[in-house]
């Protein structure tokens, strides 16, 4: 098999038949949807689905009452059922659509659960935390007549894709390295909405499941394909026992090593002080003829005097709102999204890959995973 077949096999092999169910079903002039998990992502993704022009938000769900009372007040436009039990949410005949916003370690269960009631699905990364629960959801995807949308936002992203599609034409000339970073000043609030979970790496697979999974699905976007192995390492650097029973690291930093022998090197780290040069989140990409910086979608040509080019223009655009725009688009039109569960399950898997490398201490095969994309 060729690179470019192993290719086409990767993205489109579990796309293809999906669609063709898709194509030609019936659509409702409106979108009944409904919300699962009504916390902090949870009430961002519910002010972007009553912005999308013929959907009603008809159900909400969450166990904790002031959550869930705050979420049927931003939404009493559409006078939504309230349940704390997402089973009986599920059980709505006017639900078409529903959003899983609750905690990472749920995602697989409530998936599964909607897929079977026939619902269209908008799932927040990580579509899950261990290889067996995301081979159950394939399994169960694949068989599936709806669309299922993961919340890998930067997919949504027209600067990214106009950049990275310039990438694939060859514009660095052949990609050899990306080096990347996700640095941010200060941990996460101790006491927030997500500290009964987020710091407990059983429930979120770890940051770099939980978060870092963007990036990561960004890599293999730009490469075209997923890793063959990894090797790292981390731990909690800074905040020890900060909150009390944490388990989730602040620091790490991991290299990764393509089929085709692209190498990645990537740190995410909790505690770079603000003021200090080189924080934020950036991605280099280098290839034989100069570098993009995917950050800024600017290629850099070698040699001396060589000027900079733009990729793309930067533009207004909200990658979350977009993100939701293309989910209704993919029911209504039966179009695979740009971010589907094959998206889903390989940014994860590669997240998961790291994460073991670490906690092992040993580098990691992608086929060690056991799970066939």
């Amino acid at each position: 098999m060729t690179l470019d077949s192993r290719r086409f096999f990767f993205f489109g092999a579990l796309a293809a038949p999906v669609l063709q169910r898709l194509q030609g079903q019936n659509t409702p002039d409106t979108i009944g949807a409904a919300i699962i998990g009504a916390g902090g992502r949870g009430s961002l993704l519910l002010r972007q689905a009553m912005a999308q022009p013929g959907v009603k938000i008809v159900a909400l769900c969450d166990l904790k009452p002031d959550r869930l009372d705050k979420a049927a007040s931003a939404a009493s436009r559409d006078n939504p059922a309230t349940f704390t039990d997402y089973h009986r949410l599920l059980e709505r005949r006017d639900v078409q659509a529903v959003y899983i916003a609750s905690p990472c370690d749920l995602h697989v269960e409530m998936a599964i659960a909607a897929l079977k009631a026939g619902k269209h699905v908008y799932c927040e990364k990580p579509v899950g935390i261990t290889p067996d629960s995301i081979a159950r959801l394939l399994q169960v995807a694949r068989q599936s007549n709806t669309v299922f949308q993961v919340g890998q936002q930067m997919r949504s992203s027209g600067r990214l894709r106009e950049t990275i599609a310039k990438i694939h034409q060859g514009v660095a000339g052949k990609i050899v390295m990306i080096k990347a970073q996700r640095h941010a000043a200060d941990d996460l609030a101790h006491d927030g909405t997500s500290a009964d979970w987020f710091f407990n790496a059983s429930r979120s697979g770890d940051v770099i499941v939980e978060m870092s999974v963007h990036n990561l699905d960004l890599f293999n976007w730009v490469v075209n394909e997923p890793p063959a192995r990894a090797a790292g390492f981390g731990g909690t650097l800074i905040y020890v026992n900060e909150p009390p029973g944490r388990t989730n690291m602040d620091g790490y930093t991991l290299s990764y090593e393509y089929p085709g022998g692209v190498k990645l090197s990537y740190t995410q780290v909790f505690f770079h002080p603000r003021g200090l040069p080189g924080g934020a989140q950036s991605t280099y990409v280098y290839g034989t003829e100069g570098a993009v910086d995917l950050s800024e979608s600017v290629f850099y040509p070698k040699g001396r005097g060589a000027k900079p080019v733009v990729l793309a223009e930067a533009r207004k655009e909200d990658v979350n709102e977009r993100h939701s725009s293309d989910f209704f688009e993919a029911i209504r039109s039966g179009k695979r999204p740009f971010a589907d569960i094959t998206v889903g399950a390989t940014g994860a898997l590669t997240a998961i890959l790291g994460r073991e490398a670490i906690y092992q201490r040993k580098v990691m095969e992608w086929r060690a995973l056991n799970v066939r994309i």
